[in-house]
């Protein structure tokens, strides 16, 4: 097992390694769509509505990336991946960007051979039960099963939890958060583990979401984020200041409501200005149009709009800002300058 584990790697990594020399820019400008890996459904970060089109949160940042580089936040080919194939899909060409509530780590980034291109939600791993089961914390789950998903940093985590608070437990491997739902409502394991984010969008789906509840332990640091293939610089410029440019734009009060008004008659602030292209050289910095940002912000909103539109305390996943808030208002969210 371990000499596949140690090939598999080896394979990712040579296959992005491969494809990365070739400019993904062009082929995106040469296709006319961003084929962009997302997961296989998680209400509130990437899922198909009633109509059949995908909406979210991650899919908010596919959309940004093809407004800016196709001026078209519909030109995207949505590709679901599970923990086992998403890496795959991304060193072999087949997706140009990856938005899946996706751990950044040391060795997908290093020895898999991505590049994380930013962090678009804090996030850490908790634990949910049914409240029938009378279990207040995580400490008091020796013995239970436990579905976990295949492939992910949650898989390691739960396991590193168990032992150093010496405890047993019972794994239940799943692969897509879709299996996990009926598994875990029909008894088949006792606890359901994964970032916490996933929990509440899990449980917001469930037809009586008040008869569980997501214990008090946060027991890793999950920083989600997309990501690229090492290699092409370039393309992994644009992912990173895209999403840059979203949550720069929250903080200099930017939106969707009035990036156009501010784009057709600049004001005085200077980072406004060279933002939206009014002003300065940053889009012809990244080989896009000088008015790149201003269509990726009108794509679906600044950072907060995506946040609060689809995952936020107002909707049925209910998340609150915490870390996610801009660092002036004591979260994390923290962008370098547009200069």
């Amino acid at each position: 097992m371990k000499k596949i584990a140690i090939l598999g790697a080896m394979t990712v990594a040579g296959l992005s390694a491969g494809v990365a020399s070739a400019a993904t820019l062009d082929d995106v400008k040469a296709r006319g769509k961003l084929n962009c890996g997302v997961t296989t459904g998680l209400v509130g970060f990437a899922a198909p509505n009633a109509n059949g089109e995908w909406e979210g949160f991650d899919v908010g940042v596919c959309r940004a990336v093809a407004a800016a580089v196709l001026g078209d936040p519909t030109a995207v080919e949505f590709v679901p991946t599970t923990g086992k194939t998403r890496f795959t899909a991304l060193a072999s060409g087949e997706i140009d960007l990856l938005a899946r509530n996706t751990t950044w780590t040391f060795s997908r980034d290093v020895d898999l051979g991505f590049e994380f291109v930013g962090i678009n939600y804090y996030d850490g791993q908790g634990f949910m039960v049914p409240k029938a089961l009378g279990v207040s914390s995580a400490k008091e789950l020796d013995g239970a099963t436990v579905c976990i998903q295949t492939g992910t940093t949650t898989e390691l985590n739960l396991a590193d939890f168990f032992r150093a608070n010496n405890i047993s437990y019972e794994p239940v491997p799943i692969e897509t958060n879709a299996e996990a739902q009926p598994l875990y409502l029909e008894g088949a394991c006792d606890v359901y583990t994964t970032d916490a984010s996933g929990l509440a969008a899990t449980r917001a789906a469930f037809e009586n979401p008040g008869d569980h509840v997501v214990l008090p332990e946060i027991i890793s640091k999950e920083p989600l984020g997309p990501l690229v293939r090492h290699g092409d610089n370039q393309w992994g410029d644009i992912a990173r200041w895209t999403l840059n440019a979203l949550i720069a734009a929250e903080e200099l009060g930017i939106t969707s409501a009035n990036v156009a008004e501010l784009a057709s008659a600049p004001g005085s602030n200077p980072e406004i200005n060279r933002l939206l292209g009014t002003e300065g050289t940053l889009g012809a910095m990244l080989g896009l149009e000088a008015d790149w940002a201003v269509k990726a912000i009108m794509a679906g909103g600044n950072y907060g709009e995506l946040f609060e539109k689809n995952i936020g305390e107002n909707t049925p996943i209910g998340l609150a800002r915490g870390l996610n808030a801009l660092w002036t208002e004591g979260g994390l969210l923290y962008t370098p300058p547009f200069r």
